[in-house]
């Protein structure tokens, strides 16, 4: 009886241990930094297919959003911070409900429109200057298997697959890489947009493969984001690998640990 009362406390101690575990990784989650992984070449190549980072939640306040399944008991933002153009966001999408990661383009009263893929702010173009091209590989990337898109046509399964590599410049003077794949395309050319007060205007950096802002969230864009679905900013890269297992240690890019985002 003795030895059965011992295993039987063993086994609540345990079961305390785990559930108290799990309480101060969901507390430490919500309120300081979530783990998030790429899944896809919208941000190439500021960031890549699985890269791994922690979103800084710390950054922009908390919403409802911030909490796991969008419990938190509260509405709109509390603690709130503004974010600022340039910044690297990771976002609840309204319609889709799943996380999304796009550079902050469009602040609340500013006008946004590409013309010929160049992005005009209040009416000013954010030049762009060359810088090269991207170069990788043509083959499946990531758990997910996605093939990249290529500026240089179809090269083949293990061709070298490139794009046409840009500094944009921002009105306050933050740089960042941007990508082309094609001229002309769906979003080079765009209406006026009108950001409204309380909303963002997000893009990607690989801006011929990005679900955006530039497109209607009830067509799989993003549209103008109200600041309730601001999670955090995502400042550096902790971990990176190329293949489809994060354990694959031979595909892990160790260039890329604990590189920042810029």
């Amino acid at each position: 009886m003795a030895k059965s009362g011992k295993a039987e406390g063993g086994i609540v101690e345990t079961i305390k241990t785990v559930f108290w575990a799990l309480v101060i990784a969901g507390i430490f989650r919500t309120l300081f930094f979530q783990p998030f992984w790429i899944p896809s070449e919208s941000m190439k190549d500021t960031l890549l297919i699985g890269d791994f980072l922690f979103v800084n939640k710390m950054a922009y306040g908390y919403s409802k959003y911030s909490c796991p399944f969008a419990m938190c008991p509260f509405e709109d933002r509390i603690f709130a911070s503004e974010p600022e153009r340039g910044d690297v966001v990771v976002f609840r999408h309204p319609v889709a409900g799943t996380d999304y990661i796009k550079r902050l383009i469009g602040l609340p009263g500013d006008t946004i429109q590409v013309k010929a893929g160049v992005v005009y702010i209040n009416g000013v173009a954010a030049p762009q200057e060359p810088a090269g091209t991207f170069s990788e590989i043509y083959e499946p990337q990531g758990p997910m298997r996605n093939l990249p898109q290529c500026e240089n046509g179809a090269v083949g399964a293990g061709g070298t697959c490139t794009k046409s590599r840009f500094i944009e410049t921002l009105p306050e003077g933050q740089k960042h890489s941007v990508l082309n794949i094609r001229d002309g395309g769906p979003g080079d050319d765009t209406p006026l947009f009108t950001v409204p007060e309380g909303n963002y205007f997000f893009m990607g950096d690989n801006r011929d493969n990005s679900t955006d802002s530039r497109y209607d969230p009830r067509a799989g864009g993003v549209g103008m984001l109200p600041a309730e679905y601001l999670i955090g900013r995502a400042d550096r890269v902790i971990f990176s690998s190329a293949g489809s297992r994060m354990l694959y240690f031979w595909t892990w890019r160790s260039d890329r640990f604990f590189k920042a985002i810029e």
